[in-house]
C-alpha cells in the first residue's frame, strides 16, 4: 500500500523517513485473521511504534495491554508482539482509522475521512455476528461512518455496546495508550471486562 491521497501525511512520513531510514514510515496495513469475527480499530500508527515496525500497535506502549489481553482471551499465540517475531492472531485482525501516522498523533478530519474507504472494505468483508471494538472515539467515529450511520445515534461510551446492520456489534473501550493506562483511566480489569463480553458474543 502506497496511498499519498493525504499530502499533509505524506509529506510528514517522507520527513520520518529521512530522519529514521529503518522505519516503516508508510501506511500501516491491518495484521491479522484474513477472515476475523473480530476486528479491533485503534486511531492510527504511532511514531515510534506501528510506523517503525509496520504492525499495528507493535513497538510502542499502547500494545503491550492490546496484546496482553488478546492472548488471554484466546486470539493470540504470543502475549507480546515484537518486531519479527512468530505472532499469530486467530480470530482477530487489527486495524486503524488512518493508516499513516499523523504530526502529534492527531489526524485531521478530512484525513479520516479520506481513510474511511479502506476500514468501509474491512468492514463489509465481516461475517454476519463478528464483533468490532473502537479503542477511543475516533476509532468509534471511523466505525459509523464507514457503515453510514450516525454518532448521535450510537453515543461513545466505554463499555457501550452498539448494535449494526449486518449483525454486527460494535463495542466501545477507551484507547490502551501510555497516557489513559498509567492515569488508571483504562485499567486491565476494564479492558478485560470488554473482550469477555466479546468472546461470549462471538463464542470460542
Amino acid at each position: 500500500m502506497d496511498c499519498r491521497t493525504c499530502a499533509r501525511l505524506s509529506n510528514f512520513l517522507d520527513e520520518v523517513k529521512r530522519v529514521h531510514p529503518d522505519y516503516h514510515a508508510r501506511p500501516v496495513l491491518p495484521f491479522g485473521d484474513a477472515f476475523p469475527k473480530l476486528l479491533v480499530v485503534g486511531l492510527a500508527p504511532g511514531m515510534h511504534g506501528a510506523n517503525r515496525t509496520g504492525r499495528p500497535f507493535t513497538g510502542d506502549h499502547a500494545g503491550i495491554l492490546l496484546y496482553e489481553t488478546l492472548h488471554k482471551f484466546g486470539f493470540s499465540n504470543r502475549k507480546t508482539s515484537e518486531q519479527g517475531d512468530d505472532l499469530i492472531l486467530t480470530g482477530c485482525r487489527i486495524t486503524n482509522a488512518v493508516k499513516c501516522l499523523p504530526p502529534q498523533n492527531k489526524p485531521e478530519l478530512s484525513e479520516i475521512r479520506a481513510c474511511n474507504g479502506y476500514l468501509a472494505t474491512e468492514v463489509s468483508g465481516l461475517e454476519a455476528g463478528s464483533a468490532l471494538l473502537a479503542l477511543g472515539t475516533i476509532a468509534h467515529n471511523a466505525v459509523l461512518s464507514a457503515l453510514n450511520l450516525k454518532a448521535r445515534d450510537h453515543a461513545f461510551a466505554h463499555g457501550a455496546v452498539h448494535e449494526l446492520p449486518g449483525s454486527l456489534r460494535l463495542y466501545d473501550s477507551y484507547h490502551c495508550s501510555r497516557y489513559n493506562t498509567q492515569t488508571k483511566r483504562l485499567t486491565a480489569d476494564m479492558f478485560e471486562a470488554v473482550f469477555g463480553s466479546i468472546r461470549e458474543h462471538i463464542g470460542r
